[in-house]
């Protein structure tokens, strides 16, 4: 699953262009696909604590995933490619927050097993997708990553049915399942302030996701330089989450380790908004195991202490498509028209985002 977002993330964009959108349009495709998010893996994670049978919903939208990136092969202009990439994010959408409530459930227990070491061999698998299409698109050209992302999507529906279907969270009493849904998750304080948390850092990778790699080429790095690049970042996730992240984690907390990854962020954006130099990114790159992964650790930890286990998936969902999804989803829109006005100055908004992530963090976590 993994390795098909890896193969088709960072190109994207490039591939918009390519088919004929400007950079505001990009960027409302973009945007247009993480709004549907919203919706839809909401939808998934409810579907998947009333049916009890997540493992068969992940492989089912990662069947339907593969068919649907199959139609970015004949789009072209604005609506159809519109068309594809909703389609596409609405089956997409349910995937990772399913899989991490599954895996969350594996590793609270089997003791000895941890969640870190999925979502890291998930990483590992991204860095490989990301590190084949770099190498691919110059040849074959960009329509490449469609071919690879849909293939990599039906080898995962291949396999997913066979997960244990496991969910974790707080235990609580049976009778109140009928209470359950977005209105008891929005009665538990500690979640919503998480939620703003991870709106505002998570939602700060916008402008990278969608423009960064367009403006490496412009800049003059090549596509191999650019697949590197991010493949640098997303090794920095991975060891994150096998390694220092847990570490961390244990010794300082889960409020302190969201203080960090909004620092790192700000120094990470306030860098893209001056260069966009070789030697400058692949010092900065790294700090997204930082502004992603130990955020998302800190995260998924205080979910599964304060969320009830009946509401696991939709908790998940609802931190995955919600929380970072409608603040992506609104500075994917605004991203277009900002990278046009002020070019690599527009990253100064995302640094700006980190800033009140930082101020939202601070103070004490689950008295930790």
């Amino acid at each position: 699953m993994f390795a098909a977002f890896g193969v088709a993330s960072p190109f994207l964009p490039a591939l918009l262009l390519q088919d004929g959108l400007h950079p505001s349009a990009i960027g409302a495709v973009l945007a247009a696909g993480t709004a549907i998010r919203l919706l839809t893996g909401p939808v998934g994670g409810w579907l998947a604590d009333r049916t009890g049978r997540a493992p068969a919903i992940v492989a089912g939208c990662a069947a339907a995933a593969a068919l649907v990136a199959l139609g970015y092969v004949p789009a072209r202009g604005l609506f159809p490619l519109l068309l594809v990439s909703v389609a596409h994010a609405a089956v997409l959408a349910p995937l990772t927050p399913l899989a991490d409530a599954l895996t969350l459930g594996s590793a609270n227990s089997k003791p000895g097993f941890e969640y870190g070491w999925v979502r890291g061999a998930g990483s590992a698998a991204f860095i490989a997708g990301t590190l084949l299409s770099g190498w691919l698109v110059g040849p074959f050209g960009l329509g490449i990553i469609v071919w690879l992302n849909a293939g990599l999507l039906a080898a995962a529906a291949s396999v997913a049915w066979r997960v244990p279907n496991r969910v974790a969270g707080a235990a609580t009493p049976e009778p109140n399942r009928a209470r359950g849904g977005l209105r008891e998750l929005l009665g538990i304080s500690t979640f919503v302030r998480l939620m703003a948390v991870a709106a505002l850092i998570g939602g700060s990778h916008a402008m990278h996701d969608g423009f960064e790699v367009i403006r490496w080429r412009a800049a003059g790095l090549s596509d191999a330089q650019c697949g590197l690049l991010w493949a640098m970042s997303v090794l920095a996730e991975v060891f994150i989450f096998l390694w220092l992240g847990p570490r961390v984690l244990r010794r300082i907390g889960p409020g302190r380790c969201l203080m960090f990854s909004a620092i790192a962020g700000i120094v990470r954006w306030g860098a893209a908004a001056r260069t966009a130099a070789f030697p400058v990114m692949a010092l900065v790159e790294p700090l997204h195991g930082l502004t992603f992964a130990l955020m998302h650790l800190a995260c998924m930890e205080v979910i599964g202490r304060v969320v009830p286990q009946r509401l696991a998936a939709t908790a998940q969902a609802f931190y995955g498509t919600v929380a970072m999804g409608a603040t992506g989803a609104a500075m994917t829109l605004a991203s277009g028209p900002l990278f046009e006005q002020f070019g690599a100055g527009a990253f100064w908004a995302m640094a700006a985002m980190c800033g009140m992530g930082f101020l939202v963090a601070r103070g004490r976590w689950l008295g930790v």
